[in-house]
């Protein structure tokens, strides 16, 4: 800077902070300024302030805050306050001098009790709260407390009411500071809530307080002091109510729905009567809607607080059935709106209202959080008589209700199938044609929610209903909602149920496709596509009929008003041809694709459906060409890299701000909150990144090594998505390509096809993949996401193999060990959950379910460490002894099945692996081992079996004195009458295995006459093809040697051994390799040549007429 500017900076500098104020208030009014170049400018000395002099700043901040007649100057004195106290980058405190700090804290609080203006007052609070949070625990102002508390007690209403904003945020900041004066607050929190002279501002300030304080007390006990309260705290509701304050009335609703859902058990004990209120005000109908809805949201809040108190709402039968009819009720605000019949799309919610969706969308909500068992009885006691209804909007209602109850209904709907079905069809011929479309609605849900079970039983009667419907010309709205109905329908079916009807349906919807609303033809041509994709090739017969009305659309529809009909025309081809396979559309392959290119080269505008569809359709053409896709990267990757690339749109506002971003109920924006912070996300353009970058991996994982010249531009694109947290979708698609790209870059260069470039290429990208994944596992929320990762990672380890660098298995290990600790600490929260006291069967279910989720982290937790004991044998022992304290627990008896299996299946691979370096495991393992052999778990058994087999193989000397128990284990396992079930044939094979290890390694050990007869009595084995080979193979190297106690006394046991080969040579290629084949066959020809007539004969005879002949013609081939 030259001398001369910074002259004038500092000269402006000592006018600003100089005696004068004028030029400090014309400061702050340039920091509000609209102009951007007015504003920085005022920024720029603002902040200089703040470095060279931030004590004179502070006090002209303050002085203006009590002086200045200026409302906004006041304001943003206040703002700015605030922000220079909030302990971030830009925390003054520490370094004012403390006369000022002293001056600072008792300027705010005369401030308080002299500023006239409310929004001010409120400002002030929030920069006392910020400053005293900081600077309370360490008891840097000890006048606050008593200051606010006489403020409480003082006759001044505006007084009170701020003092009560402050404790409210005081207990969001440090609640403990303000435990100490629970009694005090207590008795001040009952006072304020109970007089009849408080106004309701500070009532509901109180109110705020109150849930706030509750909400940040730890210790039940503390809670339990404040439920006397819950009366007053209700009664600020009903007094606000029955004088007509509706606006104070809501924001008393909105308090008590965070504390139902923050707190939910605090208000157990008065339940009813809470509840009871809240179904009151939703009955009142001369409330406003505003007020009724959130009495509504209050108890289904209560009825979703799964987590904190599960089962409370289910103790409440007789309400659940009132606010069930509240809500059927808000489903009958319906009109018929003229626009619903001429079915054009813009009109898709004609006619409904607000309570129409508030009704729709918390029977959904009220299902799922309650379930089946509770609200199917209070369903079929209520709908029936809707059902019998005169007026339409009834009957309607009782329809909608159903597709809504569905998915939280599904076991117990699924048990009642048919009154379902039946209620739901007998709709179809309603003579309100709103009725049948609420019919063909329910069809479609269940169809989603009651699949595949409504399929495999209804098909004969709920298809040709839909067909039926197809044909209503009179309601094109019913014609095409029937066509999506067929869609939901045939997404859950097997190609054998559909193909039989397949004929009436593709030709109904052949008429539909050449109808003149488009909302029909677009439902026609998602049907058809569902259709085609559902019954594979079986609809090679239509493809000549269909595709050339789906070309026809692609071509012509071309104006704007169109653009979904084509995009829809797109996702129909692209499955039709991937149905019907590359032979039969190759030709119209060539043609679409060209159409593809051109509009791919023409500007679509951003909210054009196309893009999106377009993507989607060439990544189904990839599938259908294989290889012969290759030439069309070129034109296809860029713009999809670049949707990948896309940056959310995102607009971030504070919590707690008054502006919400401007319509939040805008179905484009998805907000939610973090800290206190609100984020607002533009959805559409999140989705059309999850599928750019869906259609990535699945380039990558069809086109392998011909991917090759896009990693560099894909890997970049793709790694920092590993931890994109605004959408599950895209995290979990990248997460899927990490091993596809590895494994590109690994063919590319194994066959020669990578452009010069060699292994170490492979190691770059390993490097650069590998750490990216362990990190954004370390940091992943979501347990589904986190075992993805460990699967992907496992994946990638395979592909690298020894490429990885001791630091790396070293990030690997630690963060399994976060893994397992995290999964556990899940666990225990589920079942301090289950200790709740209305805990109930339906819970239990859930939180079953919860942990078989926490299973699949485990499973592949075990899957890597197979993976890295197999690539690095002994030298990973000294990571495996860290883990050894993680995996231990993981064997004991109060842990699922599962966990066991896993536990055993990392140490036989220790054992397998390491071989003599494993010995030293031997002591501590094996008891659990031979134990684990008689699990009744039949997975653990094989674990178990198969580990005693390894160990008997490589233990020498450390098995030895266990091979006794060891049998007699096994022997539990093989004589187990249902041992050759298909559950549990598994366990019995590796037993077999096992044995057979006994008698190969440890013959010394065992009374050989009688155990290798008996093992030879097991086989052949059938169930493990793996070791079927291996047992299969050994029996035939002990024949070769003429193994005395295999042949037995007078060769007594080669009848069986003759049946053996037999039934295995039946058998293919699956029970043996093809060289234990031909030995089998050369040891059959030896014997032919080398018995006794008489002996061969008998032996002949012993088997099965077709394994006779099968034998001849492979002995005499």
């Amino acid at each position: 800077m030259d001398p001369h500017s910074s002259q004038l900076q500092q000269a402006q500098l000592a006018a600003i902070l100089g005696p004068d104020l004028s030029s400090f208030e014309t400061l702050i009014s340039h920091l509000m300024s609209s102009s951007n170049e007015q504003r920085s400018q005022a920024e720029l000395l603002f902040n200089l302030c703040k470095q060279t002099d931030p004590d004179s700043l502070s006090l002209k901040l303050a002085h203006l805050l009590q002086f200045s007649q200026h409302l906004e100057a006041r304001a943003m004195s206040a703002i700015l306050l605030r922000k220079q106290l909030t302990r971030d980058d830009s925390y003054l405190w520490p370094r004012l001098n403390p006369a000022t700090q002293s001056s600072l804290k008792s300027i705010l609080l005369s401030c308080i009790q002299s500023e006239q203006a409310k929004s001010i007052s409120k400002k002030l609070c929030d920069t006392i709260s910020e400053l005293a949070s900081g600077i309370l625990p360490e008891n840097g102002w000890p006048e606050l407390l008593p200051f606010i508390f006489q403020c409480v007690s003082s006759d001044s209403p505006k007084l009170q009411e701020s003092a009560f904003l402050i404790f409210a945020q005081l207990s969001q900041y440090i609640g403990d500071s303000l435990t100490p004066h629970i009694k005090h607050l207590h008795a001040v929190f009952l006072q304020c809530l109970t007089s009849s002279t408080s106004n309701s501002d500070v009532r509901i300030a109180a109110l705020n307080a109150v849930i706030n304080f509750i909400q940040c007390l730890t210790n039940s006990a503390d809670r339990d002091r404040f439920q006397d309260l819950l009366p007053a705290m209700m009664r600020t509701l009903t007094e606000a109510l029955n004088n007509g304050q509706e606006a104070t009335a809501q924001e008393a609703l909105e308090l008590l729905i965070e504390l139902a859902d923050t707190e939910p058990r605090f208000l157990r004990r008065q339940l009813s009567d809470v509840v009871g209120a809240m179904l009151q005000i939703a009955e009142a109908e001369s409330l406003e809607e505003g007020t009724r809805h959130l009495a509504i949201e209050f108890v289904i809040t209560l009825a979703e607080a799964r987590e904190r108190a599960p089962g409370m709402m289910r103790k409440l039968p007789q309400f659940i059935s009132r606010l069930f009819a509240i809500l059927m009720k808000m489903t009958l605000d319906l009109e018929d709106d003229p626009a619903w019949h001429s079915a054009e799309n813009e009109d898709e919610d004609a006619g409904e209202t607000s309570n129409y969706s508030v009704g729709q969308e918390c029977l959904d909500r009220l299902s799922i959080s309650l379930g089946g068992n509770t609200i199917v009885p209070v369903a079929s006691e209520q709908l029936p008589a809707y059902l019998a209804a005169p007026e339409w909007q009834k009957r309607h209602a009782a329809l909608i209700a159903l597709a809504q109850i569905a998915e939280g209904c599904s076991k117990v709907m699924i048990k009642n199938l048919e009154q379902v079905v039946a209620m739901v069809l007998n709709s179809f011929q309603d003579q309100h044609p709103r009725v049948r479309w609420a019919a063909i609605n329910a069809i479609g849900q269940l169809s989603t929610d009651l699949g595949p079970d409504l399929q495999v039983q209804y098909h004969q009667t709920v298809l040709p209903a839909l067909a039926a419907s197809m044909d209503d010309f009179q309601n094109p709205r019913v014609q095409a909602h029937a066509a999506s109905a067929v869609l939901n329908f045939s997404e859950n079916c097997t190609p054998d149920i559909l193909t039989p009807y397949l004929d009436g349906i593709v030709s109904k919807l052949l008429v539909l496709l050449q109808n003149g609303k488009q909302m029909v033809q677009e439902g026609a041509l998602t049907a058809l596509a569902s259709v085609a994709d559902s019954s594979q090739e079986h609809f090679q017969k239509y493809y000549d009929a269909v595709m050339p009305y789906l070309k026809a659309i692609l071509v012509n529809a071309t104006d704007k008003s169109n653009r979904m009909l084509r995009a829809k025309s797109m996702e129909c081809i692209s499955l039709v041809g991937m149905a019907v396979g590359k032979e039969k559309f190759r030709d119209d392959a060539k043609q679409v694709m060209e159409v593809l290119m051109s509009l791919q080269g023409s500007q679509l505008e951003t909210d054009d459906p196309t893009t999106s569809y377009m993507l989607q359709a060439w990544a189904r053409l990839c599938k259908c060409l294989g290889q012969d896709f290759l030439p069309y990267l070129s034109v296809v990757m860029p713009p999809l890299l670049q949707s990948a690339q896309l940056k959310p749109d995102v607009t971030i506002t504070s919590a707690d701000s008054d502006n919400d971003i401007e319509d939040s109920d805008d179905d484009s924006m998805e907000t939610i909150t973090l800290g206190d912070k609100r984020i607002g996300i533009k959805t559409s353009v999140l989705e059309e990144k999850a599928t750019a970058c869906n259609m990535l991996c699945c380039y990558a994982d069809e086109l392998k090594e011909g991917f090759f010249p896009w990693i560099d531009q894909v890997a970049p694109t793709l790694v920092p998505l590993l931890k994109f947290y605004f959408h599950e979708e895209v995290r979990k698609a990248a997460v899927s390509a990490m091993p596809e790209l590895l494994r590109s870059a690994k063919l590319a260069i194994e066959k020669g096809l990578a452009q010069g470039r060699d292994g170490s290429y492979v190691k770059q990208l390993s490097d650069y993949i590998v750490p990216a994944l362990v990190e954004a596992l370390h940091k992943e929320p979501d347990t589904e996401i986190c075992a993805s990762m460990l699967d992907s990672l496992n994946e990638c380890l395979q592909i690298s193999g020894t490429l990885l660098d001791e630091s790396q298995v070293r990030s690997i290990v630690d963060e399994i060990k976060q893994v397992i600790t995290a999964s556990s600490s899940r666990k225990t929260e589920r079942a301090e959950r289950a200790k709740a006291e209305d805990f109930d069967a339906e819970e239990g279910e859930l939180i079953k379910e919860e942990n078989e989720q926490e299973e699949e982290v485990f499973d592949q937790v075990g899957e890597i460490l197979g993976s890295l004991i197999k690539m690095f044998k002994a030298s990973f022992l000294p990571f495996f002894d860290e883990l050894s304290s993680y995996i231990t627990p993981m064997w004991g008896r109060d842990k699922t099945p599962e966990e066991r299996r896993i536990a055993i299946c990392i140490f036989d691979d220790v054992a397998e692996q390491c071989r003599e370096a494993a010995l030293k495991y031997y002591d501590t393992f094996l008891p659990f081992l031979l134990e684990a052999c008689n699990d009744e778990n039949p997975d653990v058994r094989q674990a178990a079996v198969y580990g005693l087999g390894v160990c008997a193989e490589f233990g020498g000397s450390m098995f030895k004195p266990l091979v006794g128990e060891a049998l007699s284990r096994l022997n539990v396992v093989i004589q187990n009458p249902n041992g050759l079930q298909p559950d549990n044939i598994m366990a019995y094979d590796n037993a077999v295995s096992a044995l057979g290890k006994i008698c190969q390694y440890h013959r010394d050990s065992i009374d050989s006459a009688q155990v290798i007869p008996a093992w030879l009595n097991c086989l052949p084995i059938k169930g493990d093809l793996i070791e079927a080979k291996v047992v299969h193979d050994q029996l035939c190297s002990m024949v070769e040697r003429s193994d005395r106690e295999l042949l037995g006394a007078n060769n007594q046991y080669l009848p069986k051994i003759v049946s053996v080969f037999a039934e295995v040579l039946c058998a293919g290629k699956d029970l043996a390799t093809e060289q234990t084949i031909g030995r089998m066959i050369n040891l059959l020809r030896q014997l032919q040549q080398t018995l006794p007539p008489s002996t061969l004969a008998s032996t002949w005879s012993s088997l099965q007429p077709q394994q006779q002949l099968a034998l001849q013609s492979i002995l005499s081939s």
